[in-house]
């Protein structure tokens, strides 16, 4: 016999009130005013409130999270999100070298105080589209130079002339569909004062 699940949101705080009778093989979870139930619909086999769960489970319902949820690359299907921000990951200073580190956030702001040799490493997966905004800021000396990694592809095969006005800003967007084996970039703005 297969078995039957059925999810419940009931505001009651009775469990027969809310649930019909089930049949043999079937149970049913249900969250009320503040708690999870589990049992066939009559009886009540576990509850469990919800100060008691850890702090990272939501109610089947409603709930507000804080903190860090960690996806580790697994796939979220067709969310709808409202009022998103992005880490924008601030690189003081570039010295000669620099990294872009995608695991860190996906806004990045660099400020070159040398000629500067840029990396950009842990991209997403294979098969998976990444991609990066690049604020890169002069600082008041100006005439800074980037030497880009090898994998990064331009409109044209030719790498933008970047700003070199002391205290100005390029914004350049990168994106990679294989992993980063190619970045493709692009400028999205110069010459910000």
């Amino acid at each position: 016999m297969a078995v039957q699940i059925q999810l419940r949101r009931d505001t009651a705080s009775n469990w027969t009130s809310a649930n019909p009778t089930l049949a043999v093989g079937e149970f049913a979870i249900e969250t009320d005013t503040d708690k999870y139930k589990i049992g066939d619909g009559t009886t009540v086999w576990a509850s469990l409130s919800y100060s008691s769960l850890p702090s990272n489970v939501l109610p089947l319902t409603g709930g507000t999270m804080t903190g860090t949820l960690v996806l580790a690359d697994n796939l979220i299907t067709r969310p709808v999100l409202k009022d998103v921000g992005e880490t924008n990951v601030t690189n003081t200073t570039s010295g000669a070298a620099a990294t872009v580190d995608l695991e860190s956030g996906n806004v990045h702001n660099i400020t070159l105080t040398a000629n500067c040799t840029l990396t950009f490493s842990n991209p997403p997966a294979s098969g998976t589209s990444g991609t990066f905004a690049l604020f890169l800021n002069q600082d008041a000396v100006g005439s800074r130079t980037v030497t880009w990694p090898a994998s990064v592809k331009w409109a044209g095969g030719t790498a933008p002339t970047l700003t070199t006005t002391a205290s100005r800003t390029d914004i350049l967007v990168f994106t990679t569909i294989d992993a980063g084996t190619i970045w493709y970039g692009a400028v999205s703005g110069q010459d910000f004062s």
